[in-house]
């Protein structure tokens, strides 16, 4: 196993999350406790509410809210601060670590893109739409024994999210067992929820995307504070809807980090020494042609070095950032060499067009990504 690398003095040190505490990988085991044996890191309104409504708000980090008090009164007002997100900090990893209580390295969901064994041989599975070039994967990655787990420790917990969500590929993975209760509307997501709070569910969770959807496109002007306002009124509705002994807790599965054209396909040297690609465009990771992996991570240090953190896998896992060893069949999963920018760029792979026009991005380990808010309020 490789030793830890010595950070260069102009190089920050990478934002890993607190596996131990408050991160996304314990919020749910948390709130599914009884009350008197809830950690103290929780917000206070949540430590003694009997019945409690956890809403992520998909993108929404807690440096760009802490920029916009203004533009979301409501959510400025909860009690509460910031906690960590996941490696990688992205939707389909971070999203599973919060259902099935665990740290990547535990359920097995290590990133957006990841290799399986296609029909064609080494494939790349787009875990949100569960698809790789041969097109839907789950006759030959079958979700459920994807990962490892079970969502909310097995119990029926009612999950509020966009209709079209309603069985995927993702959702089957990181939700089987759970009780569907689509929204086509965001504003039906209060109404949804009033009527399972109403009906005594102790965990109810619900789920709204339309900030990363909107930062992704516009990134982190006047569009994304529109949509804030329009999340930020989400979250009064649902405030409105609480019964008395209720609670409601507000957390993200990561934040943005403004990229625009800065984004650059990975070529050269590093492009000669790879075989293929995996992750995405702030936590790439480089599969190494037979033999090469050393002049891999040689060419991607020269090339990459003064903008991203590089690493082997051997480096990642020492270092802990998946929150624990990785199975075999993660290390599988993943790449030789990943390349974690620390700057505000991207590297693309030239066969996945998919994500070359996005504005605002997210997956690395900086400060704007990794963290992200934990608010909450009673009634």
């Amino acid at each position: 196993m490789s030793a830890a690398p010595i950070e260069p003095a102009e190089r920050p040190r990478p934002v890993l999350p607190d596996y131990a505490g408050a991160s996304l990988a314990r919020v749910g085991p948390a709130l599914l406790a009884p009350p008197d044996v809830r950690p103290g890191w929780l917000p206070g309104p949540a430590l003694q509410a009997e019945q409690v409504v956890l809403l992520v708000l998909d993108g929404l980090g807690w440096h760009q809210l802490q920029a916009r008090p203004a533009v979301a009164p409501t959510l400025s007002a909860m009690t509460g601060g910031r906690m960590s997100s996941v490696v990688p900090t992205t939707t389909a990893t971070a999203l599973t670590s919060i259902t099935f209580g665990a740290a990547p390295a535990a359920h097995g969901l290590v990133g957006y893109r990841v290799r399986v064994d296609g029909p064609s041989g080494d494939e790349v599975l787009n875990a949100l739409h569960w698809t790789t070039t041969s097109g839907d994967a789950r006759p030959f990655v079958p979700p459920r024994a994807f990962v490892r787990g079970q969502a909310f420790a097995g119990r029926p917990v009612p999950v509020v999210s966009r209709a079209a969500f309603a069985g995927t590929g993702f959702s089957e993975a990181h939700l089987a067992g759970t009780v569907a209760a689509s929204w086509h509307a965001a504003s039906s997501i209060a109404v949804e929820v009033g009527h399972h709070l109403r009906a005594g569910e102790p965990l109810v969770y619900a789920y709204y995307d339309g900030i990363d959807r909107i930062a992704h496109v516009t990134g982190l002007g006047e569009y994304y504070d529109a949509e804030l306002v329009a999340a930020d009124r989400l979250v009064a509705d649902l405030i409105a809807a609480l019964p008395g002994g209720c609670a409601l807790v507000v957390v993200a599965d990561h934040g943005q980090v403004e990229v625009g054209g800065r984004a650059k396909v990975v070529a050269g040297p590093v492009l000669e020494a790879t075989a293929m690609m995996s992750g995405e465009g702030r936590f790439r990771w480089l599969h190494a042609k037979p033999g090469a992996a050393a002049d891999l991570l040689a060419a991607a240090e020269e090339t990459y070095g003064a903008e991203a953190w590089v690493r082997t896998i051997d480096q990642v896992d020492a270092e802990g950032w998946y929150g624990g060893p990785l199975e075999a069949e993660d290390r599988l999963r993943l790449g030789d060499v990943a390349l974690v920018p620390y700057l505000p760029v991207a590297y693309l792979d030239p066969a996945d067009r998919n994500e070359h026009s996005l504005v605002c991005r997210h997956g690395s380990v900086t400060a704007d990504e990794m963290h992200v808010p934990l608010l909450a309020v009673a009634v």
